[in-house]
This record gives C-alpha cells, structure tokens and sequence, in this order.
C-alpha cells in the first residue's frame, strides 16, 4: 500500500514539475503569517513580530508536504518603513525548497483610520531534489539520472495591503518570477526542463466584528491562483474570547474543512494549532492521517507601544 501511496504523492511531484500547478506552500493560518505571502504587511503589527510556523499534511502518507517557516517584521523609525525577513522551508516527496526573503514596506494614511502599505520581496529560491527516493519504471531515463543540488534562483515579489482598526484587504505576488530549473534540453529549438516556478497570486480580505465587550468575531478569506491550478478558497470564522482564546473553523472550497484553536499566553506570545481533514478521496483515513499546523509567535514591545487589547490581524 506505501508503494501506492507513494506512487499518489509523486504524480503529484511530477505534475507540479511538467505542467502550471500550484507549488508554493499551504497555510490554514495565514491570517497569524501574512508576512510570509505579503510583504506589505512587514512592520504593520506596529511591533517586532516573529512568527514561527510547523505544518504536516496528509500525515501518514509517504512523501507527503512538510512545511517549516520563520518570518521577523518590524516597523523602523516613526513606522512608516517596515522591515522584515522571511525564510521558508518546503517539501514534497523527493524535493526540498527553500525561500528566503528581505521584505520592505511603505506605508503612507489614507485617512484617520485608514493606512495603505506598499512592499517589496527580494531573495532567493533553493531547490534540491533526490531522485534516488523514486523508485523509477525506467533506470535509464535521462531526465533522472543526475539529482538537483542547491540550484539557486532569484525571487522579486511585491504586495499591496490596506488597513484600519478593524478591516484589512491585501493583494501580492511572492514571486513574480517564472524561473526554469535545469534546463536538460539539447535541442536550440525546444527547452525542457525538470522545474518550472510559476506566479502565485495572493488575495487577503478580513473584518473585525466586536460582538461584546470579552468577544470578537473575524470572518477572513485568502484567494490563491496560479495558472494550470484551480482557484483555491480559504473561508475562516474565527472568534477572540476574553482577549485570550481564539478559536474558529475554516472551509478550503472543495479542498478540506478545518479547525483553529489559539491561546495569548501573555501580551506578547500566542500560539496556535489547526487541524485540516480532507473532504476529497484523499481524506480517506486509512491513509491520511489529515494535516497538522502549528505556530507561535513572539510580539517584542516598548514600554510606550504596548497593546491595550491583542491585535486580532
């Protein structure tokens, strides 16, 4: 059965390779890591914010998505400049990425209330990928016969994020960079190549409802596309109690349900867990497990910036 299962997740590997799919890593709390798919949003914690996330999907599959993040943001000066850096880690059967990511921002009033940043991405893209991990129908193809080693290649994204006291928007790009890795081609008129990165669009929406005094309420999407992949759809309802629990259910639209649980621990450390279940045939739970999300983040405050009441985004 591992050998079918196996079989499932490099046809998944070798699609993202030969045609557009959808290759940057998966968030179910993307609402606590926005820096890490907008770079408008470094800085807009008005603190420095370090956020570190751990996700297992499909656990129990062979060669299944793990995912590892570390992103520290921080406004500069009166606040209008916001910096950060983002380095992620992700793999997939036999292939390991890394991204790493300086990210700047901008931020100017459009109102009392309302504050519109500009960012900016740049960095790197390292793909390893070990091919003896495969057990391959045909030994002697060309195309497997040397494995990828730290190939590097540039990463340039940009973003766009808009915000008051209780609603954000935001729109990004990561990486707008189409970049082909190991080129085996031998012919001048056609290319080929084992990778192929492709422009991921990110789309960010949510609203802070004040229900009562001890109780908030967030409903927030993220719109995800790419070409050659479906539109993915993330709808979260996620509520605030007492300013200390926050927990919430999301739906990835045709995709997987899931469950958010987080507690402030103090004003300046949350963390957080979420559990994803398939509602595809991959949810099957002979072989799937679900997928595991954890984080936490660590908030560094001045005496004169402390919160009065813990940021709900």
């Amino acid at each position: 059965m591992k050998n079918l299962l196996g079989l499932l997740v490099f046809a998944t590997f070798a699609s993202s390779f030969s045609v557009s799919a959808q290759q940057d890593p998966q968030y179910t709390q993307y609402m606590y890591n926005t820096v890490a798919i907008n770079p408008a949003y470094a800085g807009n914690r008005g603190v420095m914010s370090i956020v570190g996330l751990h996700r297992s999907q499909w656990v129990g599959l062979e060669g299944a998505p793990r995912t590892q993040s570390l992103s520290v943001h921080s406004p500069i000066g009166e606040g209008k400049v916001g910096l950060g850096l983002s380095i992620v880690n992700d793999g997939l059967g036999p292939a390991d990425e890394t991204y790493v990511g300086a990210d700047f921002s901008y931020t100017i009033n459009t109102s009392d209330e309302g504050k519109l940043s500009f960012g900016l991405k740049a960095g790197g893209h390292i793909l390893d990928v070990d091919f003896t991990q495969l057990n391959l129908l045909n030994n002697s193809d060309p195309l497997f016969a040397q494995n990828i080693d730290n190939r590097i290649s540039p990463i340039i994204g940009v973003g766009l994020y808009y915000h008051t006291d209780n609603f954000y928007v935001g729109l990004s790009a990561p990486n707008l960079l189409a970049t082909d890795h190991f080129d085996v081609s031998n012919n001048s008129n056609a290319s080929s190549f084992v990778a192929q990165e492709r422009i991921h669009y990110y789309g960010i929406l949510g609203y802070t409802f004040d229900l009562s005094d001890q109780l908030k309420f967030k409903p927030s999407t993220l719109v995800k596309a790419v070409a050659g992949a479906p539109l993915q759809v993330d709808l979260t309802a996620n509520f605030l109690l007492f300013e200390k629990l926050h927990a919430g259910v999301a739906y990835r639209w045709s995709a997987a349900m899931s469950a958010l649980l987080g507690f402030q621990v103090s004003d300046s450390v949350l963390v957080g867990l979420a559990y994803d279940r398939e509602t595809t045939d991959l949810g099957d739970t002979t072989y799937n497990d679900g997928s595991f999300e954890v984080f936490l983040r660590f908030e560094l405050f001045n005496e004169y910036d402390r919160m009065l009441t813990p940021r709900f985004f």
